[in-house]
């Protein structure tokens, strides 16, 4: 490995990775490049990952597929913060010989962030943050949290984190997940219920589903049709497991009482999109993850598996091992 390898963090959309302390021990081995800025088309990211040894990723940001894959033939590593994603071809990433790491994760900045969407939309804290500094004095009803049954879709790590803050805060809690025993539901506070029902009865939705072949979509138009006008939906996961059209036009028609969204099917949302002039959604852009601990968490699990591959040791995190043998192998 060439002692000053060539790091790219492409997508520090934050500008975190600067002053991160854990940089500097890179700083120290290699040449460090970091993009602030978002690119919006593949030679954007080629222009940016061209001469790139390794390759900083953060979460879903980079299409890190063949396309970009095979437009950067100095590309040795993708350190991934987190695990792998519906923007990841691991596939194609083994057969160029290229590793891939993951690392832990901080899942209580997206717990968190659902329960302060569900605070805001309930409690229209936007609207009357927007009214004061707009110098009106406005009164408006808002709702309860308490006393009301929320319905997890996803009763995971994330979901059951919500679930265990719900119940504390009065509410009865209701779970879904493909493969949910009801000894695991019990664990996190909450009940198991199938799928039509939890959206049937639920008061709010919230949705901590992870995105596979098998769920992309699970929402559609006709299960999203199936709760009530009164509940409120909240998905903090991924746009793909909706029908964004179909959630949109109960919202517009007040068929749906209101909507607290963190993902969207294209991001950023362009000017003029639906959900924009919407006044019953809550809307906040892809931050669920966003958190100074969880940066923490995932750029020193990055530093550790890049110095560990710059040294010749076994990545602490490793996604897809085989890569080298392909590498070794001249594929």
């Amino acid at each position: 490995m060439d002692e000053r390898a060539h790091i790219v963090v492409a997508d520090d959309y934050n500008d975190v990775y600067a002053t991160a302390p854990a940089v500097d021990r890179l700083r120290e081995r290699a040449t460090v490049t970091i993009h602030t800025t978002m690119a919006t088309s593949l030679d954007a990211w080629v222009e940016r990952l061209k001469d790139a040894t390794i390759a900083v990723a953060n979460r879903e940001r980079i299409p890190l597929k063949a396309p970009l894959l095979d437009r950067l033939p100095h590309l040795e590593m993708i350190a991934q913060t987190a695990g792998g994603g519906s923007h990841l071809d691991l596939a194609a990433a083994t057969e160029r010989g290229i590793l891939v790491s993951g690392t832990g994760g901080a899942s209580a900045s997206t717990a968190e962030l659902t329960i302060g969407l569900m605070l805001a939309a309930m409690r229209r804290i936007p609207y009357g943050d927007a009214e004061l500094r707009a110098g009106r004095w406005s009164q408006f009803v808002g709702r309860e949290l308490a006393g009301k049954r929320l319905g997890i879709i996803g009763l995971g790590r994330i979901g059951s984190q919500v679930a265990r803050v719900c119940v504390a805060m009065g509410m009865d809690v209701r779970g879904w997940s493909p493969s949910l025993t009801d000894e695991r539901a019990a664990a996190a506070g909450a009940v198991k219920q199938d799928l039509d029902t939890l959206l049937a009865e639920s008061d709010v939705i919230a949705v901590h589903l992870r995105l596979t072949p098998a769920s992309r979509g699970i929402l559609s138009r006709e299960k999203l049709a199936l709760m009530k006008p009164s509940a409120l939906f909240v998905n903090t996961a991924r746009a793909a497991l909706m029908d964004e059209g179909a959630l949109i036009a109960m919202l517009q028609a007040g068929r749906l009482w209101g909507a607290a969204l963190d993902v969207y099917a294209e991001e950023p949302l362009p000017p003029g999109h639906p959900l924009l002039s919407l006044p019953n959604v809550v809307l906040t852009p892809h931050v669920g993850w966003i958190a100074e601990d969880s940066y923490r968490v995932f750029i020193e699990g990055v530093v550790e598996n890049i110095l560990a591959y710059l040294d010749g040791r076994p990545v602490p995190f490793p996604l897809n091992s085989d890569a080298l043998e392909h590498r070794a192998a001249g594929r």
